[in-house]
């Protein structure tokens, strides 16, 4: 019975160090993930025109992925992504937020 009590300190003393260096970490900040950019209204409006797609044709990003939580973004938004590497340069992406 001790041991099992202990277990089961232990594991959820586990659980709190785990979540608390969960929210010490800040995604945006790695090195391998590529900015991310809410673009504005004015801005969706020009890249729908200049590259004639429907909004619902654009590629998905989830709205609690962790790369974009901090922009605070809505369903509908849209999202840039730079990426760079060392072959393509930079590529330039965007997702809509669902």
């Amino acid at each position: 019975m001790i041991e099992t009590l202990h277990q089961t300190s232990v594991s959820k003393i586990a659980a709190k160090l785990c979540i608390v260096i969960i929210l010490a970490f800040d995604v945006k900040d790695h090195i391998l993930v590529p900015k991310h950019v809410l673009l504005s209204k004015k801005d969706i409006e020009e890249l729908l025109q200049k590259t004639h797609f429907k909004i619902e044709e654009l590629p998905q990003i989830q709205l609690d992925d962790p790369a974009i939580k901090h922009l605070e973004p809505e369903k509908g938004d849209i999202i840039k992504i730079a990426r760079v590497s060392n072959t393509a340069g930079k590529s330039i992406y965007y997702r809509r937020v669902v």
